[in-house]
């Protein structure tokens, strides 16, 4: 029997061959055309993206035959390409969305599928709902290939133009260019592969590519997330060649990880911290913040300071992108490392977030650590970590059921001052310290998380989630 379709924290995915099979890509693709045109969207059209991963663009394929029979004019893209380029088409091309074929940091054994709506971001909940709730309604329909692009309903695009056209409006890339640094670029064997060598090609600057070929089963990684324990090659690198620093996109690289000049990894909060303060303090924006609740209270402090609020949404850009919208946010990022840029898109994008570190310690004359440090002077040092634990599908409830009831007064000798539940169980603490117990809403992973001010504090708080979860 196979698991019944649905849309996580970001789009649908799962495993290849069990669930993730043409047949289900073409049920979610009848119930996105159904969607657009019961929106008024499907004259607009739809742009069709996909990944790296194994079969994605025959998968996109069948997605465009199924929106070709639908009568919705097909943007396809001629190969592998990131997800915020495929986004920034939709609003190059004013299409109605864009439907892309990538799991993004999911392991190799799984694919996925990502509906972005018009505003080029993550789906929100309301457009989701609409989504699921017409999948199987309708019959499928098809269209060959062949034969959908013979009527001209189906149109191969080289998106890339258009989205370096709008990168040279956010970033100075001709200075970064002369800075003469090395900077090695770890793609995961990614969509990502050469859009910095390519971004920064022409100067003093060296970009030096890493795992930047295609490869399905993403080895030496249990999957192309750039967090520390995937980026021991690219540590070492940077390391031993005294490069500036290492950057690394995740599969569909709307998501970014450093790694200093030391060779040393920079978690996804600091990254944040370092973003915000960047556009607050050298770029001189002002506006609000919007935060996932599982990533860093450093934003909230930099919001105190340069008198900006700070907007705490449930996990996933399904709720952070519509929030920036609403708000007019001019930041928005999440604890998996994935930021979005006002004047950009309400959407991650890992390419443009690595560009912006550089041009933060361009415009600082600092490495990636001294930026840090100054960062830290700002806001005070903060520490993080999470622990991914898997756990038997049939104690999902029994965890639950225990967790929710769970009331501590305390945790490692520390105040609770207020939990929240929405979207997981966050316990508020003193100094800006908090833990995060929460499903993964992508992966069947428990996920327990902690920030906090100092790094033996850090192994003391996760040790109190294992506690009130039972595991």
């Amino acid at each position: 029997m196979t698991t019944p379709i649905k849309f996580g924290t970001d789009g649908w995915r799962a495993v290849i061959a069990e669930d993730y099979t043409f047949a289900n890509v073409r049920i979610v693709t009848q119930a996105v055309a159904d969607y657009l045109h019961d929106a008024g969207l499907a004259g607009r059209g739809l742009v069709v993206g996909y990944d790296t991963r194994f079969g994605s663009e025959r998968f996109a394929a069948a997605t465009a035959e199924v929106l070709a029979a639908n009568d919705i004019h097909v943007y396809l893209t001629e190969k592998a390409t990131p997800t915020p380029v495929v986004c920034w088409s939709i609003l190059a091309r004013s299409a109605g969305g864009a439907s892309i074929i990538t799991a993004s940091h999911n392991p190799p054994s799984d694919n996925g599928y990502k509906y972005k709506p018009e505003y080029a971001g993550s789906a929100s909940p309301e457009v989701v709902a609409k989504i699921e709730e017409r999948l199987e309604r309708t019959p499928v329909k098809r269209m060959a290939l062949r034969e959908a692009e013979k009527q001209g309903l189906v149109e191969r695009i080289d998106p890339v133009p258009e989205y370096v056209a709008q990168i040279k409006q956010m970033v100075d890339l001709e200075a970064i260019k002369r800075t003469g640094w090395t900077i090695i670029n770890d793609a995961m064997y990614g969509a990502g592969a050469g859009y910095l060598p390519m971004l920064l090609d022409g100067g003093a600057t060296k970009v030096v590519p890493l795992n930047d070929t295609r490869n399905p089963l993403f080895p030496g990684m249990r999957s192309p997330e750039p967090i520390d324990d995937n980026l021991t090659k690219l540590k070492k690198v940077v390391r031993d060649s005294g490069a500036f620093a290492g950057l690394a996109f995740d599969g569909d690289a709307d998501r970014v990880g450093l790694v200093d000049e030391k060779g040393r990894f920079v978690d996804q909060l600091r990254v944040f911290g370092l973003l915000a303060y960047y556009l607050l303090e050298v770029k001189g924006w002002r506006g609000p913040i919007v935060k996932s609740l599982s990533t860093t209270s450093m934003v909230n402090r930099l919001g105190e300071l340069y008198n900006v609020p700070v907007y705490e949404t449930p996990v996933g850009f399904k709720h952070i992108g519509p929030k920036m919208i609403e708000v007019n946010g001019i930041i928005g990022g999440e604890e998996s490392g994935g930021f979005a840029i006002a004047r950009h898109l309400p959407e991650r994008d890992g390419i443009l977030a690595a560009l912006l570190l550089l041009d933060l310690c361009l415009k600082r004359s600092k490495t990636p650590s001294e930026v840090l440090d100054e960062l830290f002077d700002k806001v005070g040092p903060h520490f993080y970590d999470r622990l991914d634990i898997t756990y038997p599908a049939d104690q999902r409830d029994t965890i639950l059921k225990r967790v929710d009831t769970a009331r501590p007064d305390t945790l490692a000798g520390e105040t609770v001052q207020r939990i929240t539940t929405q979207g997981g169980y966050k316990y508020y603490l003193e100094n800006g310290s908090w833990l995060l117990i929460r499903f993964s809403g992508t992966e069947p992973l428990l996920r327990i998380y902690t920030e906090t001010r100092s790094q033996e504090m850090v192994e003391k708080l996760l040790a109190e989630g294992r506690v009130i979860a039972g595991v």
